[in-house]
């Protein structure tokens, strides 16, 4: 049954108007009488949901997602040469590593990761102050804290010293820095990822269980060099281990079955965002985003294309010429539903690689993404993508851990594991061997496997390929590792003090 039990939870309490705050200090539900305000276990229920709304807009236009691969190498929202995309520079500033703290894409993207730590808190206050009882109570508390610690994870990830509270009191939030957050997540997902599912089951689809625990665990620590200055790549191994030890996930045969429209059948994916035309309407539009108009002749879509985001010059060249995952792009002469060839003007219409001038995008140049599957009839505004967008998967745990081992000269003790090794195989090329595994063979591979995932700016910053340059994007300091906090969040709360600027 597509999107299962979760969904009806997830977003009924949107449709019943059940808000949330735009920061970490606006409602306080410690002034709510809580045994009044929920009568039963099914509003109890209903309200938690509200802490996995605030995923909903992760994959949007301006978006953390977006905010991410745009400061990468491998998307691209170049001018086009009727005078569109450009969007005041937004795009542009992102792209060069020259950030303001006014950037309407950065501050939405604040807004998206606080207000899901926003409304966790206020989920847990709720939960743990009210005295409705019911079997499942302290697993559902355990898994709004770890939820918790994943919007938190991505703060420190983007922003490095952020506000931090755990508490739904109106006051400003203190600024603590990227190694006292690091802690508190840390404690919290050990604390409770015991009391989590631990099989990834209908009724827990789209929701935290023990291996989206651990790997989050295992991400945190993957990166604690960079972010704390500690090595914890063992515990990484030792938090992959734990995913692998449940025994409930595979990777799939087919790549692109992690993508398809009812990927719920996936025993890859770990943690996705559940998606679905009706209920979360306008959170999921990637083919009017990326395609242009004469690709509605490929996929029987509506409406107008928006042309605007396109993989950038020179990613495709990391792929081999057999590697299957090179079909998450369109490129070169594109066909109709019945396979002709499309002509525009008397021109076929091909997809370049290449893009002559930035500022000035003609309508073929680009690689288009088609990493999800897009289903017949999309039209925006009316039918949107129902693809569950993915969050974790388990060829991530399998390549954290290889990246842990390799990183303290063991990558050795993974080559002969049949399920990393179908990573590779399963994309038409030969297994990996030690001698792939090196600085540059390593990053290259984790962005072939997880393109436009939201995956890349992370990758690049621990490999040490954040500051050089590439197609439009000049070198880069250090402070381009963090992104500056928004203007209007430093207006609202005088215990922070601003990144050092990029550049």
């Amino acid at each position: 049954m597509k999107k299962k039990i979760i969904i009806a939870s997830l977003f009924l309490t949107t449709l019943l108007g059940l808000g949330s705050c735009t920061d970490l200090n606006e409602k306080v539900y410690s002034d709510i009488p809580v045994d009044a305000f929920f009568k039963s276990e099914n509003d109890l229920i209903m309200f938690a949901a509200t802490a996995y709304t605030k995923l909903q807009k992760y994959p949007e236009e301006f978006s953390l997602w977006s905010l991410g691969e745009l400061a990468s190498d491998e998307l691209v929202a170049p001018g086009r040469d009727d005078g569109l995309v450009w969007d005041n520079g937004r795009w542009n500033d992102i792209q060069k590593h020259q950030v303001s703290p006014t950037n309407k894409i950065l501050t939405v993207s604040w807004a998206n990761v606080f207000e899901g730590i926003s409304a966790c808190n206020e989920v847990i206050f709720a939960a743990e102050k009210s005295s409705i009882s019911f079997p499942e109570k302290d697993r559902m508390i355990a898994e709004i804290k770890i939820l918790r610690a994943f919007y938190y994870y991505w703060a420190i990830d983007y922003w490095g010293n952020i506000p931090f509270t755990f508490d739904t009191e109106k006051i400003p939030p203190p600024q603590k820095d990227r190694k006292f957050v690091f802690a508190a997540i840390e404690t919290e997902i050990l604390s409770n990822v015991d009391k989590l599912q631990d099989k990834p089951t209908a009724k827990y689809y789209g929701r935290v269980t023990q291996g989206m625990a651990y790997t989050l665990l295992a991400k945190m620590y993957l990166n604690a060099q960079e972010w704390i200055g500690v090595d914890e790549n063992q515990k990484a191994v030792d938090a992959c281990n734990k995913v692998i030890a449940l025994n409930s996930y595979q990777i799939e045969n087919n790549y692109f079955a992690n993508f398809k429209v009812h990927n719920e059948a996936s025993s890859e994916n770990i943690f996705v965002n559940p998606i679905t035309s009706v209920l979360t309407k306008d959170h999921f539009y990637w083919y009017t985003l990326t395609l242009n108009d004469a690709s509605r002749a490929t996929f029987n879509f509506k409406g107008g294309m928006w042309d605007e985001f396109i993989l950038e010059p020179g990613f495709l060249d990391k792929y081999a010429s057999n590697d299957l995952r090179k079909n998450s792009f369109l490129f070169g002469q594109q066909k109709d539903k019945s396979g002709n060839d499309i002509i525009v003007n008397g021109e076929p219409f091909i997809y370049t690689t290449t893009v002559g001038n930035y500022m000035a995008r003609k309508k073929w140049e680009g690689a288009r993404c088609a990493k999800y599957e897009y289903q017949d009839g999309l039209e925006y505004y009316v039918t949107d993508m129902e693809n569950d967008f993915v969050l974790f998967r388990y060829a991530d745990v399998l390549y954290t851990k290889l990246e842990a081992l390799w990183r303290m000269g063991r990558a050795g003790e993974m080559m002969n594991d049949p399920d990393l090794q179908k990573i590779r195989t399963r994309a038409g090329l030969s297994p990996l061997t030690i001698s792939d595994i090196t600085n540059d063979g390593l990053l290259n591979e984790l962005g072939r496997e997880f393109a436009w995932e939201g995956h890349r700016r992370q990758d690049m910053i621990r490999f040490g390929a954040w500051g050089k340059p590439w197609w439009n994007k000049p070198s880069s300091g250090a402070n381009a590792k963090l992104f500056p906090i928004p203007q209007k969040v430093l207006d609202a709360n005088s215990n922070l003090v601003q990144n050092p600027p990029m550049q």
